[in-house]
């Protein structure tokens, strides 16, 4: 399979602190990659990096085969790519309607009307029906509970029919329920041909979606494997899992 997402030697740092450091890994197309690692070893700063929210000191992006020179989340998302956040981010004042379909294209006269095209109303309900949230369509986003923010996020980010996906911590602090109900999200949208970038601590959730595993520690990348390799590799062990 070839590499949907590329990167090398991302370096990041906050004072003399270095929260990425030279970390490189590929993402192949067609799979749910992990990117896994203690608290503080750089997961979040490098999707911060690779989707533009965050400008890399040094290191090299590339998406879909192009060099991503300076890295910008719309311009990302419209290329293909696109992400969820830790804290699920919406706009409560909207509607879910419009929080959808104000996340894909539109001239700016069209957002402060706030009108939602025929078209764009159409798929917004198809994917709020398809995450469960349909009865909820003309409601405010503020009204929705912390797991039904982390479902509508999801539901945004594939409005602009996005190739690939990087996913932050999709399953924190949600219920089991909710667990899954996003995991067969995530394997139904996979089925379909997206492909997954996951950022997660529930270690069962991983090994039983994820092939394959990616591992930082300390800024850098330490492993890349299957699932069963990375479980046993004792750098992870030490770094990591536990013994």
């Amino acid at each position: 399979m070839s590499a949907l997402l590329s990167v090398n030697g991302l370096t990041k740092r906050f004072g003399g602190v270095a929260a990425v450091n030279g970390c490189s890994f590929d993402v192949a197309e067609g799979t749910i990659t992990a990117l896994i690692g203690p608290n503080g070893s750089g997961k979040t700063t490098a999707f911060n990096m690779i989707t533009g929210y965050l400008p890399a000191d040094s290191g090299e992006v590339a998406f879909a085969g192009e060099a991503v020179r300076r890295p910008d989340p719309t311009r990302l998302y419209r290329a293909g790519l696109t992400r969820t956040f830790q804290q699920a981010r919406v706009f409560p004042a909207l509607t879910l309607i419009e929080n959808l379909t104000v996340a894909i294209s539109q001239p700016w006269k069209a957002l402060l009307r706030r009108s939602v095209s025929a078209h764009n109303r159409e798929r917004a309900l198809t994917l709020l029906e398809e995450f469960g949230l349909e009865r909820l369509a003309d409601s405010r986003a503020g009204e929705l509970s912390f797991g039904q923010r982390k479902l509508l996020e999801f539901a945004t980010v594939l409005m602009g029919e996005p190739r690939l996906v990087l996913l932050d911590e999709p399953t924190a602090g949600v219920n089991p329920v909710m667990v899954e109900q996003i995991e067969q999200h995530v394997r139904e949208l996979h089925g379909r041909g997206l492909t997954f970038l996951v950022v997660e601590h529930d270690m069962h959730l991983v090994m039983r979606l994820c092939d394959p595993v990616i591992v930082v520690d300390r800024g850098a990348t330490i492993k890349q494997g299957a699932p069963a390799e990375v479980q046993s590799d004792r750098a992870v062990l030490d770094a990591y899992l536990g013994t």
